[in-house]
């Protein structure tokens, strides 16, 4: 073997070795950054504004989910998922603007979340975002009723992940990325790696590229932690994909509500004006 050979062989197996090293740390310890959770309990309670506590069990998990009926009115479901660092508990109140035009807010915790025990995953968040929805619609009245899925950052997997095993009518995606695979290059992460080592993909630009419904796309212009170009490419490949890019980051961003109301009024999913 010449020295060249050998040579080259040598940085091979280096380069390799490193992969494989990099791959094994990425692996392994992705889920505590991409599922940090909060300890943030909140003090007000669904039923404390008229909503109800309901309890799901899933594959090793018990998870929480908070039913708000509308304050007048029958309009559409929003089935809301949350940000990473995130809890229900932080979005009972926020969901008022929307409660008063007529619709009802169905807010489902990840497993290993708040309250809830299991393990966080695409996979266990998938199957209690299925088991809420069906929830909703066979045991409170909602079958027959639209359906919108709005999920902010990471809840944008987990409302994509629903549409793909469930009827949704409406998308609306707030500071989420197009796949936790690209993402994963922001961390270094060679692209033809990430494929391998991603446990969670969250494909949400698969879902938006076939979704039939009408998607509204909204991202800080500003965001430290996914970039805006993700919404960019998201609106680029959906049919019709509504996008607003805003003057903020990724967690100080006013509630969109004013783009949100418009959005599912001129779809004719909400009413037009507040009920009497």
């Amino acid at each position: 073997m010449s020295p060249l050979r050998g040579l080259l062989i040598f940085a091979l197996a280096v380069v390799v070795l490193a992969a494989a090293l990099v791959g094994s740390v990425v692996y392994f310890g992705q889920r505590k950054l991409v599922f940090p959770g909060s300890q943030a309990l909140g003090s007000v309670t669904p039923e404390s504004v008229g909503g109800e506590r309901i309890w799901l069990d899933t594959s090793g998990a018990h998870t929480e989910a908070w039913l708000l009926p509308p304050r007048a009115g029958s309009g559409p479901l929003i089935v809301y998922a949350h940000g990473n660092g995130e809890l229900i508990d932080h979005w009972v109140e926020a969901f008022e603007p929307a409660r008063a035009r007529g619709a009802a807010a169905l807010l489902v915790e990840y497993p290993g979340y708040g309250r809830s025990s299991g393990e966080p995953s695409a996979r266990s968040i998938g199957a209690v975002m299925q088991a809420a929805y069906d929830f909703a619609l066979q045991q409170r009245g909602f079958a027959g009723r639209p359906v919108v899925g709005w999920g902010r950052s990471l809840g944008g997997g987990a409302v994509c992940s629903l549409a793909r095993s469930r009827t949704l009518n409406a998308l609306v995606l707030e500071s989420t990325f197009t796949s936790v695979t690209q993402m994963a290059r922001l961390f270094g992460i060679p692209g033809w790696l990430a494929p391998y080592v991603v446990r969670d993909h969250f494909d949400n630009l698969r879902v938006v590229r076939s979704f039939g419904g009408p998607i509204l796309v909204l991202h800080g212009e500003h965001d430290e932690i996914v970039p805006a170009a993700h919404a960019q490419t998201l609106a680029q490949v959906g049919n019709g994909v509504e996008l607003h890019l805003l003057p903020c980051g990724h967690n100080d961003c006013a509630r969109p509500w004013p783009l949100v109301l418009q959005f599912l009024g001129a779809h004719g999913l909400l009413a037009s004006a507040p009920p009497p």
